[in-house]
């Protein structure tokens, strides 16, 4: 770990007025103008001769009149451990521009200049200030751009042009439709860049953020309403990520670096893994005759599954409880959930459990130490709705009671949390696979790992192998339209990886693991969350994805591709020089097809070294995985 910080003091006594400043970026190739243009703040952020983001506004008090009293720049690079995640080490180095302001009373703006990104955030002083504040941050983009956003349990919108974005906005739709962050915007020179937010958790009484657009091309803007009280108040950063290609966003450490560190003193506790799930497989009959429910046998039989194979977790999902009343959960009666318990324990499984919010408040001081006393190691929590309070009291409240928190039905993004709360393992801010009983095509996996994941972890619930089984309307809680559900088996396995996530989520039975368990290996091996390294090779949002992920001195690499089917050439430049690999491939057939074959694979293995080409061959809506370890 390495640490510099350099203060450069004196600008007030340096500049003739205190109206026009310039940040750069460390390595000097991207630059944030900040005026005081009549009172009011404007920004643009450039890099050499090219505009990335024209004159836009900043306010936080609506009217306002702005001064400048005071600015410092200061320039830090360190670096930190997170507990889980895409890296192991992350460096922290950025410019930063802190403009003390009056704004009908003293605060603060502060921006901050990444090599690969940009932010601002205010801060307003203790003491009286307005009742109301509202955070406006505008960003005039470049005229030609395409869009992408995430459409909540939907498929991700884009590409659209702006126009597009318009028309979105006014569907009359059964719910009024807003643009979610990231706003993902292709350049005309096809660069990319990612407009969103990062540590909310420091702003009390603010809305998630969201965009709207304006009458001319390009102008995009976030506004939300803040209640005042006399304590200071902090807003969220606004960030504005830049990469080359559309996957560089997605392993991007702005938005991590910008959240506040951890709050927890004692992390031991929280540990990232894999997880069994008993939701999608009801009604599934097992080759023995066995037919799949909520019963104390089912969960036996994940129970032994996860125990022979070493998956951390199993989830049981909703129905373990017939009715909740304040302070108490009224337990079903078809299942021993005591029984349960003890089971697991003596497998050494660890179990989490569901709380639907819908069907009566518990009550969140209670709920957390009684999840706690039946020995659960977390909470998957579903239809707290988008409320930024609420979550995170919920987040707070659960790591005092030492478990995970993974929340569902459209949650709160909550972009760095996993830095500040490290128990907020991962959250349902897409459309997971078979939601709502609908499944979604390759086409919208890929937009959804290239565009949601920007904002952090996903459970998505990949990593179904009876494909065929699904498709023939057999489950209870398979789509509700038969044969509709397009991939195959080794993409499933593949997405495990692509999606990063503090809990990998696998939605099948046992039965249907152990049935391709040569397959299963690769999700078997995978270390979640614990990775040391994240890259990602190849990436174009809608046709092909490819994410490279380190742990140690081993590889795993998955590739997705869209219902055209195609190569990727994997170039293993990354391996280290004078060493040879053992690698396993596990990968489609010739034969296989994401309609009429989804189920052939084939396993093979050979040796790699550094420097060598895969040509990772996919069928139409097929999948590609490898696993790299040295031969010692």
């Amino acid at each position: 770990m390495f640490f510099f910080i350099a203060l450069l003091i004196g600008l007030v006594s340096c500049q003739k007025s205190l109206d026009n400043f310039n940040l750069t970026s460390p390595d000097g190739n991207r630059s944030i103008g900040i005026q005081l243009v009549d009172n009011k703040l404007n920004y643009q952020v450039g890099s050499q001769d090219v505009e990335h983001i024209g004159t836009s506004e900043l306010e936080i008090i609506p009217n306002a009149k702005v001064t400048i009293l005071n600015a410092t720049e200061i320039e830090n690079d360190d670096s930190w451990n997170p507990v889980w995640g895409q890296q192991s080490n992350i460096r922290d180095h950025y410019k930063e521009l802190q403009l003390d302001l009056n704004i009908d009373g003293v605060g603060e703006i502060v921006g901050r200049a990444y090599n690969e990104g940009v932010a601002f955030r205010f801060v307003l002083n203790e003491g009286e200030k307005p009742k109301e504040a509202i955070f406006k941050c505008t960003y005039n983009l470049p005229n030609g751009s395409n869009y992408f956003t995430p459409a909540g349990e939907s498929e991700p919108l884009g590409p659209v042009d702006y126009k597009g974005l318009t028309d979105y906005l006014q569907d009359k739709g059964p719910k009024k439709r807003k643009i979610s962050v990231p706003l993902v915007v292709e350049s005309t020179d096809q660069s990319f860049m990612a407009l969103l937010e990062s540590d909310l958790y420091m702003a009390n009484g603010m809305d998630p953020m969201h965009l709207d657009v304006g009458e001319m091309e390009g102008k995009i803007a976030s506004i939300n309403k803040v209640a005042l009280s006399d304590k200071e108040w902090t807003s969220p950063w606004r960030v504005i990520l830049f990469g080359k290609s559309a996957g560089d966003l997605v392993v991007n450490t702005v938005p991590i670096n910008l959240a506040s560190p951890s709050k927890l003193e004692n992390t031991d506790w929280i540990k990232p893994g894999k997880t069994l799930w008993d939701w999608r497989v009801h009604g599934y009959t097992a080759p023995d005759g066995f037919v799949y429910g909520i019963n104390t046998e089912s969960y036996f039989r994940f129970i032994d599954f996860a125990a022979e194979k070493g998956i951390d977790y199993f989830l049981i999902d909703d129905s373990w409880y017939k009715e909740v009343t304040k302070g108490h959960f009224e337990l079903s009666d078809k299942l021993d959930l005591k029984k349960v318990i003890a089971y697991a324990a003596e497998k050494e499984v660890d179990l989490m459990l569901y709380y639907d919010r819908r069907h009566g408040e518990y009550g969140d001081d209670e709920l957390f130490p009684y999840y706690k006393s039946l020995g659960m190691k977390g909470i998957k929590y579903g239809f707290m709705g988008s409320n930024v309070d609420f979550t995170r009291e919920a987040i707070q409240k659960s790591a005092a009671s030492e478990l995970l928190i993974d929340f569902h039905d459209g949650p709160v993004p909550f972009t760095g949390i996993r830095r500040t709360y490290p128990n907020a393992i991962t959250r349902e801010y897409c459309h997971a696979q078979q939601d709502s009983r609908r499944a979604f095509t390759p086409e919208s996996f890929i937009k959804m790992a290239l565009i949601n994941a920007i904002t952090g972890p996903l459970d998505m619930n990949n990593g179904n192998f009876d494909l065929t089984g699904i498709n023939s309307g057999l489950r209870q809680k398979g789509p509700r339209e038969t044969n509709t559900y397009f991939s195959t088996v080794a993409s499933e396995a593949a997405r495990t990886l692509v999606i990063f996530s503090g809990l990998v989520c696998i939605p099948d039975a046992p039965e249907a693991y152990e049935a391709k368990s040569d397959l299963f290996e690769f999700i078997q091996k995978m270390p979640v969350g614990k990775w040391d390294e994240s890259q990602i090779l190849h990436s174009k949002i809608g046709e092909y994805i490819t994410t490279a992920r380190r742990h140690g001195k081993e590889w795993f690499i998955g590739s997705v591709y869209n219902q055209q089917g195609g190569a990727l050439d994997i170039d293993l430049e990354f391996l280290e020089a004078d060493q040879e690999y053992n690698i396993t491939f596990y990968e489609d057939t010739s034969e296989t097809h994401c309609k009429t074959n989804p189920e052939a694979y084939q396993v093979r293995n050979g040796k790699v070294k550094k420097g060598d080409v895969v040509k990772a061959v996919m069928a139409p809506g097929g999948g590609h995985c490898m696993w790299i370890r040295p031969i010692k």
